[in-house]
């Protein structure tokens, strides 16, 4: 079989060739079989598309950066195959695909379920944290922890097999995917938007999920307005592994009578196409203040857009949320003006043109502080420098590079607080 193409995802599929399409998304780190147990049995009444998100499970490493991209790159595979209408049943980043599909492209989705899934899962400074770890010391810490994340306790010491397939999975996942996976979550919120998905719902989470539990699938089940709740006792994030039977019952039944029936709009059964082989696998069958530029543009014109929505975007993008709701929580009357001024001009008006990209503003940043002497500053923008991409080993070429053209003992500053914080930033936690 020739190689997925960049805009297209890599898939497989079971189940008869003329049947209702049902699709299964996966979630970040882990590879279709992740439901391997599930689709038996789906397969008696659906054909069961199941696809790998970039970079997972042997998949062409094609990154994509959002939610609205890897569902593109799905609905581009599915028209490939002729494929109009469908079920969707997804698991956290899986989840959010189906969430953006029925929010985005609603004439398509016939009923939708919700596994381990949130309308904003945890906070963009987590997971731009997480690819930081990642890019500085691979995948193998955060697939270490994988099993603690994913099950309970004792599924893990009673499943010795399945612990080292997940600690497998993660470990052979294209970093680059990975990371550009986890911007994707960092970026995904919809839950202003929630009352505008129009099919039956259901929203299936275990009880001991500590990643996105209970509290997030009432979320979405307040919000969703054809939505019901399913909460699979003993069972942790990857409930479809832990609990698969009361999973596949709980799918059979809600696509087996919350189905908009699709024969109404369409084909939608997936023609008899080449798939790619499984490969094999052992899981058993079944993430202040900043310094102002010296010379500023002056207020914007009522002619242009006023540039601060975007500067306030860029702003947490590059510093962390919990950085920016500090600086802005901390501001009065007295100061207040200067952090609306800051983040129009600095980070709407500079920070935002497209002229530099951001790993290389945040190596000009770096350098400018340095000469400026301005430590406090130049640890918040180390922090965005590994945000922005740049490796412990290019910031410290920028400070070798700054020693020379700002002075030995200004680097020396520098390099003692750019050294700590690469510490607190690249120890993955126990």
């Amino acid at each position: 079989m020739s190689e997925t193409p960049p805009n297209t995802l890599q898939y497989r599929c079971d189940g008869p060739e003329d049947a209702p399409v049902l699709i299964l998304g996966p979630s970040l780190g882990t590879t279709w079989h992740m439901f391997d147990r599930q689709v038996p049995e789906l397969a008696e009444q659906w054909r069961v598309f199941r696809f790998d998100l970039p970079g997972h499970g042997g998949a062409p490493a094609y990154p994509a950066g959002s939610v609205g991209e890897l569902t593109a790159r799905l609905l581009a595979t599915l028209d490939s195959l002729g494929v109009q209408r469908f079920g969707y049943a997804g698991c956290a980043l899986g989840g959010a695909v189906g969430v953006e599909l029925a929010l985005r492209h609603p004439e398509r989705l016939a009923s939708l379920a919700l596994i381990a899934a949130s309308p904003r899962f945890g906070t963009a400074d987590e997971f731009r944290q997480r690819g930081v770890i990642v890019r500085t010391n691979g995948l193998d810490p955060i697939a270490r922890t994988a099993p603690d994340r994913w099950f309970t306790g004792g599924f893990a010491a009673a499943q010795p097999a399945i612990t080292d397939w997940a600690v497998q999975m993660v470990r052979t996942t294209d970093p680059g995917c990975y990371i550009a996976a986890c911007e994707a979550l960092a970026t995904f919120d919809v839950r202003a938007e929630l009352g505008r998905v129009g099919v039956p719902t259901l929203v299936l989470v275990g009880s001991d999920d500590q990643v996105t539990g209970p509290a997030e699938a009432r979320t979405l089940v307040a919000g969703i307005p054809d939505a019901r709740l399913a909460v699979v006792p003993g069972a942790s994030h990857l409930v479809p592994v832990e609990q698969p039977a009361a999973v596949t019952d709980l799918l059979v039944r809600h696509f087996s009578t919350a189905w908009q029936h699709p024969h109404d709009t369409g084909q939608t059964a997936l023609p008899a196409v080449p798939t790619k082989p499984a490969p094999v696998a052992p899981v058993p069958v079944s993430p202040v203040a900043e310094i102002a530029p010296a010379v500023l543009p002056a207020q914007p014109s009522s002619g242009r857009p006023d540039p601060y929505d975007a500067g306030i975007k860029v702003r947490r993008e590059v510093l962390g949320d919990a950085h920016v709701d500090r600086a802005l929580s901390e501001a009065d009357e007295f100061s207040g003006d200067f952090q609306e001024f800051v983040t129009r001009y600095a980070w709407g008006e500079v920070w935002d043109r497209p002229g530099l990209d951001r790993r290389t503003r945040s190596c000009i940043t770096l350098t400018a502080l340095v000469a400026g002497g301005h430590l406090d500053e130049l640890a918040f923008h180390v922090r965005a420098a590994l945000r922005n991409g740049l490796t412990p080993a290019e910031i410290r070429e920028v400070l070798l590079q700054a020693a020379v053209y700002c002075g030995v003992p200004a680097a020396n500053s520098a390099f003692k607080v750019a050294q700590q914080v690469v510490r607190e930033e690249t120890t993955p936690a126990e």
